[in-house]
């Protein structure tokens, strides 16, 4: 199935209790093929189109607010639109899952696949000092996958979760091995499970506010400070990537999404060309790999930044080697997907001269 089916399938399976959307090109089969399983039937599982992104998005803050397993998903413009309540979820500190199957840009752009929002999802495109962990899957299976662990990592830490995908791998179809079913959680469990949680006054209780406001601003440096700290957890437990070929490598390759897919061509035909080179995959890019980069810079003549943008994941991968080793960027823009002979020709030029 495609990958935004995938996406679909997997949201039933791992319980699920509300998807609010809004149609946009390359991503609207994840709510067409909502509308076509009819969960609400089967699982209690609520599917709304919304009449907009901001509302989407709001629908999600107020069901997380709630505990509940909740989500949306759009494309690149959609996305920027709902940066406004991604912000307040994070400071809010209230889980969710934000899905962006990225097009071209920046504004409406093109339909077609692209990797430019690297940085609205990286660094956060609403305001404040927050983050939210992105996962970036680079195949079906990992579509599917990624759904179930993005809400079990948005839960644990209580902050938005992004699938941050493209295009290629939203379109594109593979066989996968979908999730088991998850039953959705009780009242009672999500109570034991989110007792901060809110749930309306109950037999007499006091609800649990919700709020990223605080008027205070000694209290609300002690709750950035607070933030600060469990991102700060977040970058030491939960970094995610994948080494291809890099044991012997002298030249590698960092790419993610569907240009990791590409890289994969690379070194192989760089390596049957006698280059040696390897790929490192980030199949999370908040938190970022940097400690595994600034090893392998230690170990490889040059680094390639392969990305399909203007070049925003460079930036993390300069950081990482502080200048210790030869990084380049070779990356397309508008919507063109690169072949490997072109990424092989710029890492010869780039970095092999």
């Amino acid at each position: 199935m495609k990958g935004n089916e995938a996406i679909a399938h997997a949201a039933i399976r791992c319980g699920c209790d509300g998807y609010f959307g809004y149609p946009i090109t390359p991503q609207s089969e994840v709510l067409e093929t909502l509308a076509i399983e009819k969960p609400w039937e089967t699982t209690g599982m609520v599917v709304l189109q919304a009449e907009s992104e901001l509302a989407s998005i709001n629908m999600v803050y107020g069901a997380g607010a709630a505990g509940k397993r909740a989500m949306t998903s759009s494309s690149s413009p959609g996305v920027a639109l709902m940066q406004e309540g991604i912000a307040y979820m994070a400071g809010a500190e209230i889980p969710g899952l934000i899905v962006n199957v990225q097009r071209g840009g920046p504004g409406l752009g093109t339909i077609q696949p692209s990797q430019s929002d690297y940085f609205q999802a990286t660094r956060g495109g609403g305001n404040g000092d927050y983050n939210v962990i992105v996962l970036a899957p680079a195949s079906v299976q990992e579509m599917a996958d990624f759904v179930d662990l993005a809400f079990e990592l948005a839960f644990k830490y209580r902050n938005p979760a992004m699938i941050l995908s493209d295009g290629v791998i939203g379109q594109m179809m593979e066989k996968l091995v979908l999730p088991p079913f998850k039953p959705r959680r009780s009242e009672e469990q999500i109570q034991a499970e989110c007792p901060w949680a809110t749930c309306g006054r109950k037999n007499g209780r006091q609800p649990n506010i919700l709020t990223s406001l605080e008027l205070d601003c000694a209290k609300m440096e002690q709750k950035n400070l607070h933030l600060q700290a469990k991102y700060q957890t977040i970058r030491e437990t939960e970094v995610r990537f994948e080494n291809i070929n890099c044991e012997d490598a002298e030249y590698l390759i960092v790419a993610f999404g569907s240009a990791a897919r590409i890289a994969l061509k690379v070194v192989e035909m760089c390596r049957a060309e006698g280059i040696k080179a390897g790929l490192l995959r980030p199949s999370a890019l908040w938190p970022f790999p940097s400690r595994e980069i600034e090893r392998m810079g230690r170990q490889v003549k040059g680094i390639l930044s392969f990305e399909i943008n203007a070049g925003q994941m460079l930036e993390d991968i300069l950081l990482a080697t502080n200048g210790r080793t030869p990084v380049a960027h070779y990356g397309r823009m508008g919507g063109v997907v690169p072949t490997p002979e072109e990424v092989i020709q710029a890492l010869k030029d780039k970095l092999i001269k």
